[in-house]
């Protein structure tokens, strides 16, 4: 399986070629932009803040202050990381996020066809609405319960 190689073997058997030249750098131009509203991002992080503070408020024990707010800050910085991602090199398309007036006169375009602004909001807002009525029913059920 193996073989010992002497410095004969491999000065009879080697190849000796020039180093490979270094491409060019080329400049690059991403466009890291969703093109969604703000106003969309904000009602999602609303709703998974919302969701926080409603279980925080409802089970308030001093023991789970320092894990709700910890919970919060992983949230929030789910949001605040990837928009500051945005801004980083290499330079992006200087886009900058769709208007909501904009959105709702033309929509969005998808990877398969373009969106009607009520159809994109449903699909950004389902998630994090249903998490917060999850919360909502969770609280009621213990309210109820207890």
């Amino acid at each position: 399986m193996s073989k010992l190689l002497t410095p004969e073997i491999v000065q009879q058997k080697a190849r000796i070629v020039d180093a490979p030249e270094a491409e060019a750098q080329v400049q690059t131009n991403v466009d890291r932009n969703f093109e969604l509203p703000k106003a969309l991002y904000g009602a999602t992080l609303a709703c998974y803040l919302g969701f926080v503070a409603i279980t925080a408020m409802a089970f308030g024990n001093p023991a789970l202050i320092i894990p709700m707010v910890i919970i919060a800050l992983i949230v929030t910085a789910g949001f605040v990381v990837p928009g500051i991602w945005t801004q980083l090199k290499p330079e992006t398309k200087k886009v900058r996020s769709m208007g909501l007036d904009h959105f709702a006169g033309k929509g969005i375009m998808t990877n398969t066809s373009p969106l009607k602004a009520r159809d994109a909001a449903t699909q950004v807002l389902i998630l994090p609405v249903l998490v917060l009525l999850w919360g909502v029913a969770v609280v009621t059920i213990a309210a109820l319960a207890g």
